[in-house]
């Protein structure tokens, strides 16, 4: 039995590694803007979930052409995170004007981080069901200075994540507060991927590599 990521996200293979698994990544190639607008979503957990759910399926639809990978025993699972600040949804900034701008409305105040998390059951013995969840979590970001922004956005990292922030990163040191679930910030919820697994029927520790406790 195999886990298969479906990202890109280096972060959430990070995850998934250092709680003992060995996923596949396959990446989708989900053209998110266009799901969003399919679906019309709009609200920050819905758009969240739309995405994990599409990126998830799409990678679950093209197993048959992995080598050395048959979908009896493949399990997928697709994220997606927003922040949802003042009732807006912000995924990835466009530009390093965008990042500052956000910083500058982000910091000293909290906002919500929504991770949306999706599986499929591929196994050829398993449940075939696909089902999701959504983990929100509180993030409280400190007040930093202009100058602390702009050498922030300079970085670089703030552009390639939801949010324009990381908790396992740079970025970690401008958040002084999280009220839910950390790793979910960090782009994936161990512990709702966990109570998913269970829904199909697997145990977390099914999925540990061999020779870890």
């Amino acid at each position: 039995m195999r886990l298969v990521l479906a990202s890109a996200s280096p972060a959430r293979l990070a995850l998934l590694r250092a709680a003992g698994t060995d996923p596949l990544v396959l990446v989708s190639g989900v053209d998110e803007d266009a799901v969003v607008a399919r679906y019309g979503v709009t609200d920050a957990e819905d758009v969240c979930l739309v995405l994990a759910r599409a990126k998830a399926e799409e990678v679950a639809g093209r197993l048959d052409d992995v080598e050395g990978l048959g979908d009896d025993d493949a399990l997928v699972v697709g994220c997606d995170s927003v922040l949802e600040l003042d009732g807006e949804v912000h995924g990835k900034p466009a530009d390093a004007a965008e990042a500052v701008a956000r910083w500058r409305r982000m910091r000293g105040r909290s906002g919500v981080l929504h991770t949306g998390h999706w599986l499929v059951d591929a196994r050829d013995e398993g449940s075939g069901a696909t089902l999701g969840a959504v983990s929100s979590t509180t993030v409280r970001f400190a007040d930093v200075d202009d100058e602390e922004v702009e050498a922030y956005v300079a970085t670089g990292e703030p552009l390639a994540v939801a949010g324009a922030f990381t908790l396992d990163g740079l970025g970690g040191a401008y958040v002084t507060g999280v009220e839910g679930e950390p790793s979910a910030v960090v782009g994936l919820g161990l512990s709702t991927l966990r109570g998913l697994l269970a829904d199909v029927g697997v145990r977390w520790s099914a999925l540990r590599r061999t020779g870890d406790a």
